[in-house]
């Protein structure tokens, strides 16, 4: 899949959909209030990610119709688009605005938000909800508490989420790479589509996603060292701002010894293979300016030869689509691990995508009867893939066939690991992977797992240091720049914005966390 192609998910990542500021006012009650369970009037506004699906006003009108039935209120969306998503959620939540509920996770603002009292606290209220109870494993919850406290209600299709490749296996079978068994292949296999010269381009990037490339989250796009050894999970205070790694050690040694990413030689090597893919056309030229649903459109017209997924079972949900434009495309995912799907990578088990509440401008006890309306398996497929027979109909093994282009981004309101159908058009490759992430057994739990570093002690430092990296390290995660003379200014600006006192406060918290954890 694209990055945020139904839409990453992580990855990814529209028009603003939906209601002026008197229909907000309107449609939400008080903030926060512990839940009752009893009836809430009122519309439920949502703040999402990605663009208004094709064909969502008759889609929205059914779910209302339903919803206003069962439960008395009716439901309606803000959509905005993936490049403005983490500026333009944040300012409604510190703006006070009137909304219920939005997609917030660490890669965007939660921990921030939570800091700072925007969000309600879930601890107490998931278990009143049978339906909602039903979906949620118990090991999800404790894996997305923090101190004991939820702040989200997790919306995952999986155990764990591993970043890895979707490619045109068309293109590879006529390159001479039908399989693909490590990172060293997949990159020969894209030099043979720039070989090619066909006007294909091996792979396709979108902006606001370029840590991931080079990053390990356990796994970086085009670090190789991270497809060898996926046991490092890259730490920052808040969104994508500065990241450090933590001793691979530490849970023996108690010390966490957290160093800037640009001294790790991986990532290093990786930012200089980035910089030749660049120069060599491997990477669109224009990535650092390609927003998600832009990238989608190249996508799905056969401008790209592979392009970024997640173990989420997604990424062939865009065949259909695809083979309009090119009739005998067919897809695969590669996962380049080092010893295949028995490596083991780390994770948190944290979900990449959490529905929160807004505790100062938003009803909690709408927005709990909303998701446990959702974890119906008839009320979740109504929106999660639209009207039945008009914009799919079901197949064989809980699977889908999509009749339309109708993309709702579920993750950002109504994932749920037990509802979710697989594509009929999901290749043997990803179901696979997507099989494999299901089981909490085949990850190494990191260290770090359940560590929410507080922003509070270097609030001036992680807002200094988030312009930095956008303005110095993006384009070094995009190849546009000389890798070395980018790393003096990166560092250069980075002294001046406090990146010190961030390592050390990283340090001193994550240190901490082991020994409370011993």
């Amino acid at each position: 899949m694209i990055p945020n192609s139904s839409v990453s998910r992580r990855g990814f990542l529209g028009l603003a959909g939906g209601l002026g500021a008197a229909a907000a006012l309107a449609g939400c009650g008080t903030s926060g209030s512990s839940s009752t369970g009893g009836a809430v009037t009122g519309t439920s506004v949502a703040v999402l990610p990605s663009t208004a699906p094709a064909t969502w006003n008759a889609v929205l009108a059914k779910v209302n119709s339903k919803l206003k039935s069962d439960l008395g209120f009716d439901l309606d969306a803000q959509f905005i688009n993936w490049s403005n998503y983490q500026q333009q959620s944040l300012l409604k939540f510190t703006a006070g605005e009137k909304f219920d509920s939005a997609l917030q996770a660490l890669w965007l603002n939660m921990a921030q938000l939570q800091q700072s009292g925007s969000l309600a606290d879930l601890t107490n209220e998931v278990g009143k909800y049978k339906n909602l109870s039903a979906t949620l494993p118990k090991k999800l919850l404790e894996s997305n508490s923090w101190d004991g406290k939820l702040w989200g209600i997790p919306q995952v299709n999986s155990a764990a989420r591993v970043q890895h490749f979707v490619i045109r296996q068309d293109i590879a079978d006529s390159v001479g790479f039908s399989t693909i068994a490590d990172f060293d292949q997949l990159e020969k296999f894209f030099y043979a589509v720039k070989q090619k010269n066909d006007g294909t381009v091996a792979y396709g990037a979108a902006s606001n996603s370029g840590y991931l490339h080079a990053l390990p989250v356990p796994t970086g796009m085009f670090n190789a060292s991270s497809w060898e050894n996926p046991d490092t999970i890259a730490r920052a205070f808040s969104g994508k701002g500065m990241f450090f790694l933590l001793a691979k050690d530490a849970a023996k040694t108690g010390s966490s010894t957290p160093k800037a990413f640009w001294d790790d030689e991986g990532i290093v090597d990786t930012l200089h293979r980035i910089r030749k893919y660049y120069n060599d056309g491997i990477i669109n030229a224009d990535a650092l300016n390609t927003d998600a649903a832009t990238l989608k459109s190249q996508w799905i017209a056969g401008k790209y030869a592979a392009g970024w997924a997640m173990t989420d079972g997604t990424a062939s949900n865009s065949l259909s689509t695809l083979q309009k434009a090119v009739p005998k495309a067919a897809l695969a995912n590669i996962m380049p691990l080092t010893g295949g799907l028995s490596a083991k990578p780390n994770q948190t088990f944290q979900a990449d995508n959490l529905v929160v509440v807004n505790s100062k401008g938003g009803n909690l006890d709408r927005t709990m009867q909303l998701q446990d309306w959702l974890s119906i398996k008839e009320n979740h497929d109504l929106i999660t893939y639209g009207i039945e027979g008009t914009d799919w109909e079901p197949a064989d093994g809980n699977k889908f066939k999509p009749l339309n282009d109708y993309a709702f981004p579920g993750y950002a309101l109504s994932w749920r690991s037990s509802l979710e159908r697989k594509s009929m058009s999901i290749s043997p490759t990803e179901e696979k992977i997507f099989d494999w992430a299901q089981n909490f057994d085949n990850f190494t739990l990191d260290p770090f797992a359940s560590f929410i570093p507080d922003t509070t002690p270097v609030k001036q430092q992680v807002a200094a240091m988030s312009n930095v990296i956008t303005q110095f390290a993006n384009p070094l995660f995009y190849g546009v720049v000389d890798v070395d003379d980018q790393l003096d200014k990166l560092k250069k600006a980075a002294d001046g914005a406090g990146v010190a006192k961030l390592q050390e406060e990283m340090e001193k918290q994550a240190n901490a966390h082991l020994k409370k954890q011993a």
